[in-house]
């Protein structure tokens, strides 16, 4: 059985966030996402400590899902290298857990 996975993305805007989340969770690649923000990151870039408003978004996925999800999130976002993490979550409500796998399952090719 396929591990869950939170994967958690910053973006610039909320215009921006919408769209990953769009783009994640019509594709089923994504059960469900929330947004938070704005939020205050600050990260070194270029050699340089940078501070800025971001949006924070919260994925739940499957690692089945996470490599397409990857590449779903990198094609709506703008940064050269936007935060993508995915970490397992451990635990939980079992019927939770089942949805999001049910949620994010590849579509079959028997039809």
């Amino acid at each position: 059985m396929a591990q869950n996975l939170e994967v958690h993305v910053t973006t610039g805007s909320r215009e921006e966030a919408e769209k990953v989340v769009q783009a994640a969770v019509e594709g089923r690649l994504a059960a469900c996402a929330q947004i938070s923000g704005p939020v205050t990151s600050a990260y070194w870039w270029q050699g340089k400590l940078e501070r800025d408003e971001e949006y924070s978004v919260v994925m739940k996925t499957t690692e089945d899902r996470l490599g397409e999800l990857v590449a779903s999130v990198k094609a709506a976002h703008s940064y050269d290298t936007p935060e993508i993490v995915a970490v397992p979550i451990v635990g939980g409500l079992g019927d939770y857990l089942t949805w999001i796998r049910e949620e994010t399952a590849a579509p079959s090719s028997d039809g």
